[in-house]
């Protein structure tokens, strides 16, 4: 086809831009579950409300495709963000004394802080089909406790991301009617340790480690609709992508008793499969324009955490070592958002949202995974500077609450065992701060 020759250097420009603003794509989920709506665009500051249906800059390839057919010409959209996790362990008095008293520390990220963003691209091939492309992470997080907490025996430090390659077709069908679909190509990675309760005296805590790196690949479908020239409503589906991790377990520092009895049974040297199953999710977004100051904008999500896959290595009992490995069961969850944007001059657009998502895991949950359900706040500011040219701020608070933990396993630590962790996350909350800047090539 022509327009493959004719895309221009203001395009090839673009799509570098894309491609290198993507080294900042990282996960970064926190609540609900572990997709995040927040990667460094104007919907941090909106708490999401509207996701799918707002459709104002190239950031729709990733939240609606469809969406594309609202953007005039090439534009680009870089979004970078920092966020800070108040996610802290408090130890209560069942914990097993011989485990210590050490908390773990600000558990997110490095101490607390981890970076994320993305960067975006709409092509128009004519008015009526464009093509996109987006590079950026929103699934998964790491955690990084002390090396010698509470917790040790169930996780010391773990990764878990996924980083999306998009690229994106839509269509408009008619005036009020588009159309649009786009690859998700996933790649994961996946770090887990795990310290190894030493039953020979003298040697401290062995090491257990697995790592790898896997492709998985889903499909997004996105619909919009136009109302009216003011009220547009979007859907759309993700499917799941299926992340299939296998390496070796790697063990370190074992005592020569531990070593021979997991050599015995072939699990020195096994390989441990991780199946991760990143959920399929449906939402249905809204955006309608009350008049030239004010918008209003809301969306009802779904995303299906039952089926996510999500194993928690280490060794219950280390004199009777039987299995590496824990299932854990989790729960759909559901979101809903609200928000509103006013236009205050004609320079300046402001953003506000308020969203709820419900929690992943009933009752206490796991130090491998301590999210669940929260409220997220959300403001932002946007200026244009020309007719092709704006940038964008944005902040989001997120509360979590207290998150209650409670692990026992039968053997006590002076034996071997993992021993009981008991207590809480008190407090649980996450500040993101997000700053985009968008360009249009004509």
């Amino acid at each position: 086809m022509t327009w493959q020759l004719e895309m221009g250097t203001a395009c090839r420009k673009a799509v570098k831009l894309v491609l290198c603003t993507g080294a900042l794509a990282a996960g970064q989920g926190m609540a609900g579950g572990l997709i995040a709506y927040e990667v460094g665009t104007a919907d941090v500051g909106l708490a999401s409300a509207g996701y799918g249906a707002r459709a104002q800059d190239a950031s729709t390839v990733l939240s609606n495709p469809a969406g594309m057919t609202r953007l005039e010409g090439t534009q680009f959209l870089a979004g970078g963000q920092l966020l800070w996790g108040n996610t802290k362990f408090s130890a209560d008095t069942g914990t097993s004394p011989g485990l210590g008293g050490d908390n773990g520390g600000y558990a997110v990220g490095s101490n607390g802080w981890f970076p994320g963003g993305g960067g975006f691209l709409s092509y128009s091939v004519s008015p009526d089909l464009k093509l996109g492309f987006a590079v950026t992470g929103n699934f998964g997080a790491p955690l990084s406790y002390d090396n010698d907490w509470v917790g040790r025996y169930y996780v010391q430090e773990t990764t878990l991301l996924g980083i999306s390659l998009l690229p994106s077709i839509a269509y408009k069908v008619n005036d009020k009617l588009s159309l649009g679909a786009g690859v998700n190509a996933m790649y994961g990675i996946y770090t887990n340790y795990v310290a190894i309760n030493n039953p020979a005296p003298g040697l401290g805590d062995g090491r257990l480690k697995m790592d790898d790196r896997s492709w998985g690949w889903g499909l997004n479908l996105g619909l919009l609709y136009e109302i009216d020239p003011g009220t547009r409503l979007g859907l759309t589906w993700n499917s799941q992508i299926d992340l299939d991790f296998k390496g070796p377990a790697k063990f370190s520092n074992l005592g020569p008793d531990l070593a021979t009895i997991l050599r015995n049974r072939g699990t020195l040297d096994a390989d441990i499969k991780v199946g991760i199953n990143v959920p399929q999710q449906a939402m249905a977004s809204v955006f309608t324009q009350v008049n030239d100051r004010w918008a209003v904008l809301g969306s009802v999500g779904w995303q299906q955490w039952s089926k996510f896959g999500e194993v928690q290595l280490g060794i219950s009992d280390t004199n009777d070592p039987v299995s590496l490995t824990q299932n854990l069961n989790f729960n759909d969850t559901w979101h809903v958002a609200l928000g509103a944007q006013h236009r205050l001059s004609e320079p300046w657009l402001l953003n506000f949202g308020v969203a709820y998502d419900s929690g992943m895991q009933s009752g206490d949950v796991s130090p491998l995974l301590p999210v669940n359900s929260a409220w997220r706040f959300g403001v932002g500011g946007e200026q244009q500077l020309s007719k092709t040219t704006y940038w964008g701020i944005a902040a989001e608070y997120l509360y979590g609450g207290k998150l209650d933990t409670q692990l026992q396993t039968t053997a006590p630590v002076a034996l071997g065992g993992r021993g009981k962790v008991v207590g809480s996350y008190n407090n649980t909350d996450v500040i993101y701060v997000a700053a985009y800047y968008n360009w249009k090539f004509f």
